[in-house]
């Protein structure tokens, strides 16, 4: 292993042959890899972005191309003995994003083959992506007499971006669906065909008559082909962890445990290893510093799209019990934002129940929780969310610090009171504001800006609970009512016994019921013990 001081970590490097010939960390896949290649001539994979996609496609490109000085030392070096040479197409469709427009999109595909053209040539007669790609894989087999692997990095990318925009999406996906349908129109000339992006659109759209592709998303073998395991985290990263542990002066075990909050919990089927986000867990050890990666660019705007056409309830995002066919769905059947938020990594596996083939879903991670918080809080209340984090947030979580409940009450009453609301969303104020639901929408927003421990909707007993945030040395069960007085919702707590089980927890139990007005729309009062 390289000295500490000078590991390098390709944050940003997505190619496979220049990691490993300047000497970057390598997470070995490489068995996976292999194993991936025998499983079937057409696979596809869907994964959230940022998670190892790209260097996937090109860690293929190198071993179908032959490459085998770059593996040694590898597991696949154990597994593979012939190391053929084939022809590779190997096209990242990244660059497609944000078109304006069909002929655009067409010209843009067109591009990306010129480089592929500039080898294999080009006929006249190819004046759309579709038939260009069929060209290519045909030459590319007389010329070498050998079967193409065609690599499809981002698949979805064009499509992302205009998914809320019925027509143009319609016209994207007629020019895409030409463009695969090559793929199976010369199915005999293909050795592999591996095709990977976000979401998972049906082979009745884009990837049509490819009714021979197999999709290995949530097949437990490959669970683990992107992304960082738990396992791996401790070997192959351990020197990693330690630095940064001697940098924070806490111990191994206190870092680990706080990278592990911060980065790990993702499972991609229902028999899998947590994992990590790659992308944030090297960037964290390139600036020697725990925070926030994923979301340097904000949350996708097709995803916010989507959860406010489909009017999705945020605060069930912390526990939701699924069939797999309602989150592991085309993209184009979507009848709510259950499987983008899947497909995208903003929930993820956390159970699963064999009996009822039940899923449950949840949040990943700290770091998802708050990138989502930031992205929807200017949707939510109108204000951007540094505002609210430096102003309402910070008084508030002194407070509550200090368990001053009552002081922490008057900065939401009057925060709450100031809130401008976004124009469109003030139109249905009038129908929610009647609602508890609206307000626990805002707490739940509020209360996963202040890096707290909430949960939303907490079943007990004898029902279930509004709010409940856990603070070291306190608990917090709230109960919220707009038809009722803070009164009714005290004797509800204490009538349920809300505050029961936590008890035994250790920490001091603070109970709150708070009325909101319906006029002012803001704390109209409360009541604690």
């Amino acid at each position: 292993m390289a000295n500490l001081a000078e590991r390098r970590y390709p944050v940003g490097i997505q190619t496979f042959s220049r990691i490993r010939k300047e000497g970057y960390v390598y997470i070995d896949k490489t068995d996976l890899v292999w194993k991936m290649t025998k499983e079937s001539p057409f696979v596809f994979l869907s994964r959230p972005r940022r998670f190892g996609k790209s260097l996937l496609t090109t860690t293929l490109d190198s071993y179908f191309k032959g490459q085998k000085e770059l593996f040694e030392g590898l597991k696949i070096m154990d597994l593979e003995t012939e190391w053929e040479s084939y022809p590779v197409i190997h096209i990242d469709l990244s660059v497609a994003k944000r078109q304006p427009s069909v002929d655009e999109l067409r010209n843009t595909l067109m591009w990306l083959m010129d480089p592929l053209c500039e080898e294999y040539g080009r006929s006249n007669l190819e004046t759309s992506p579709g038939k260009m790609l069929n060209g290519l894989i045909q030459r590319a087999f007389r010329k070498t007499g050998k079967q193409v692997v065609v690599i499809i990095d981002e698949y979805d990318a064009p499509l992302l971006d205009v998914l809320h925009e019925s027509q143009q999406l319609e016209d994207f996906r007629n020019v895409m669906q030409e463009f695969y349908v090559q793929l199976k129109a010369n199915e005999a000339m293909i050795r592999f065909c591996f095709i990977t992006g976000i979401t998972k659109f049906s082979q009745l759209s884009i990837l049509s008559t490819i009714n021979n592709l197999t999709n290995i998303s949530m097949d437990p073998k490959f669970a683990a082909i992107c992304g960082i395991t738990e396992e791996e985290f401790v070997t192959d990263m351990a020197p990693d962890i330690q630095k940064l542990a001697d940098k924070e002066e806490v111990t191994f075990e206190e870092m680990h445990a706080k990278l592990k909050l911060q980065y790990d919990g993702y499972r991609f089927s229902e028999v899998s290893p947590d994992v990590y986000n790659p992308f944030s867990l090297l960037k964290c050890f390139v600036q020697q510093k725990v925070s926030n990666y994923w979301f340097e660019s904000g949350t996708p705007t097709f995803l916010i799209c989507q959860m406010q056409y489909f009017r999705t309830d945020i605060t069930t995002m912390d526990r939701i019990e699924a069939s797999a066919s309602s989150f592991d769905r085309p993209t184009e059947a979507m009848t709510n934002a259950l499987p983008l938020l899947y497909q995208s990594g903003y929930i993820t596996i956390k159970g699963y129940d064999r009996e009822s083939d039940t899923y449950i879903l949840s949040i990943p991670n700290k770091e998802v929780k708050v990138g989502l918080v930031d992205g929807l809080i200017p949707t939510y209340i109108g204000l951007d969310s540094s505002m609210v984090q430096d102003g309402f947030v910070l008084k508030f979580w002194r407070a509550l610090k200090k368990n001053d409940i009552d002081a922490a009450m008057q900065e939401m009453k009057a925060f709450l009171a100031s809130i401008p609301y976004v124009e469109g969303f003030q139109k249905k104020l009038e129908e929610v504001k009647n609602y508890e639901g609206f307000y626990e929408y805002t707490f739940w927003l509020i209360f996963n800006m202040l890096n707290v421990y909430a949960q939303t909707q907490v079943k007990c007993a004898n029902g279930r609970i509004d709010f409940v945030v856990l603070m070291p040395d306190t608990t917090y069960v709230f109960e919220l009512k707009v038809n009722g007085t803070a009164q009714q919702a005290f004797e509800q707590i204490n009538g349920k016994g809300y505050y029961l089980p936590y008890q035994t927890e250790g920490r001091r139990v603070v109970k709150v019921g708070v009325q909101f007005d319906r006029d002012t729309m803001t704390v109209g009062g409360y009541l604690t013990d």
